[in-house]
Order: C-alpha cells, then structure tokens, then sequence
C-alpha cells in the first residue's frame, strides 16, 4: 500500500485477509464482553466494506458508514492526563519481546537487530491523540525510512482492534498487541499507567544493536510528540551502514 494512501484506499485483499485472520484466530480469546464487542466491530467493518465496493455507500440512510467510522476519533471522549512515569534512560539494553501484530505474526525486537526501530507506546487504538499521532507516522514513513528506522506502534489493544484500526486508516507499520499478559512489555518500558490499564504516550528509538538511543514520555496523554524532535535525534545517530 502506498504511504500516503488515505484511509479509505483499502485493498480489498487487505480486507480478506484480515477477514481469514479473524476466523482463525477469534476462538482463541476467552468468551468476555471484549470478545463480543470487537466481534460486533469485524462485522460491521465488513459490511459497510462489501457495501461501499458495491456502490451503494451513499444510499444508507441510516447507520454508521465507512466514512464515520474512520472519523470516530473526532466524537470520541477525550484522553487526558498527566504522565505518572519516567522512561527507560539512554544507553540501557532495550527489553526484547515477541508480540502478535494484526496479522497473528509474532514480531521479537530481537529480529531486527542491524536496524534502528522506533517503538511508538501508545494508550488505545481509536482514541482522538493516538489516531492523529500514528497517521502522522504513515504520513511520514519515507522521512523514517530515510533514517534506517521502522516503525512499530504498541498498545494493549487486541490483534482484532489493531487489524480494523490499521484497515479503516490505512496504517501499514505494524500495531503490536501488548494484549496478554496484559500491558506486559509496556512496563517493562517503565510507561505503564496502572490506574488506567494502558501505556502512556512514550517513543524509544532502539539502535542496531539493541540500545536506546532516545526515550520521552509525553508530558500529557493528549499531548502527541513532535516528529521533528524525533526526526533530530534519528539523524544525530550514525549514518547506518549500507547494505
């Protein structure tokens, strides 16, 4: 998918995929309400799919549509507060992990050693901050493709929540699930806000072997980071080597 594709430029095999992914991996949550709810979520997300590729999008007369969808973090309540953590410090050996992106594929920082990556902590999918920040990221993924850097957003939502979200907004870094154990990676970032049950708002950039370069947690959850911030500390690391 091209970068800067708006979110409604979906390839229809994105859809089915994603689709294939939540038949084979839906039975292995526990029956909650979550389940129900993100089931509820899959389903209208393909029907108003199959409705808009069908040309039928602007004869609903009722109900949500694609268009509301991908704009519910407008309405949605605000995500506000002050950060309760301190990060990681520069120089430390960054924590590996293995966590499930929204395809079910388990992604270990420990892979991708011999290439900088940014871990973008993030509280929720579809919340107002989260949503402007991360498509902001997809915006700009040639500008941090530039600097040898990936990008991986993390967030204790679910593989199911990060498919749709990424679907709907046309995000194609990968959204890993710090699902279960539940906000497990998240502190071992030291930017876990217990009271809350999510992340804070917190970027690292973790260099070719493994340490990190460049911590911050946002002062306010709403408070999204300045890229060009990030961008300076990406090009005051060494030129990567070629291939």
């Amino acid at each position: 998918m091209d970068s800067h594709a708006g979110p409604l430029n979906v390839r229809p095999s994105r859809i089915e995929q994603l689709e294939a992914d939540f038949a084979s991996l839906a039975p292995q949550l526990p029956d909650s309400a979550e389940r129900k709810a993100l089931s509820v979520l899959h389903g209208m997300v393909q029907e108003l799919w199959r409705i808009q590729v069908s040309g039928n999008a602007r004869q609903v007369r009722s109900g949500p549509t694609i268009d509301d969808i991908v704009d519910l973090h407008e309405h949605a309540p605000p995500m506000e507060g002050d950060a309760v953590n301190t990060p990681l410090a520069v120089g430390e050996p960054a924590p590996d992990f293995a966590l499930p992106d929204a395809n079910g594929r388990t992604i270990r920082l420990s892979d991708y050693r011999g290439r900088r990556v940014v871990l973008a902590f993030y509280p929720l999918d579809w919340s107002p901050g989260c949503s402007r920040q991360l498509d902001l990221y997809q915006h700009e993924l040639d500008e941090f493709r530039k600097r040898g850097a990936e990008v991986m957003g993390i967030s204790v939502d679910s593989l199911y929540s990060h498919g749709a979200w990424a679907a709907v907004r046309g995000l194609t870094f990968p959204l890993l699930a710090d699902f279960n154990p539940k906000g497990d990676v998240a502190r071992r970032y030291k930017v876990w806000r217990e009271a809350d049950g999510f992340s804070e708002r917190a970027l690292y950039i973790v260099d070719e072997n493994g340490i990190i370069r460049y911590a911050q947690v946002s002062p306010k959850l709403q408070h999204v980071p300045d890229i060009y911030e990030l961008f300076s500390a990406l090009d005051q690391l060494a030129t990567p080597k070629a291939a």
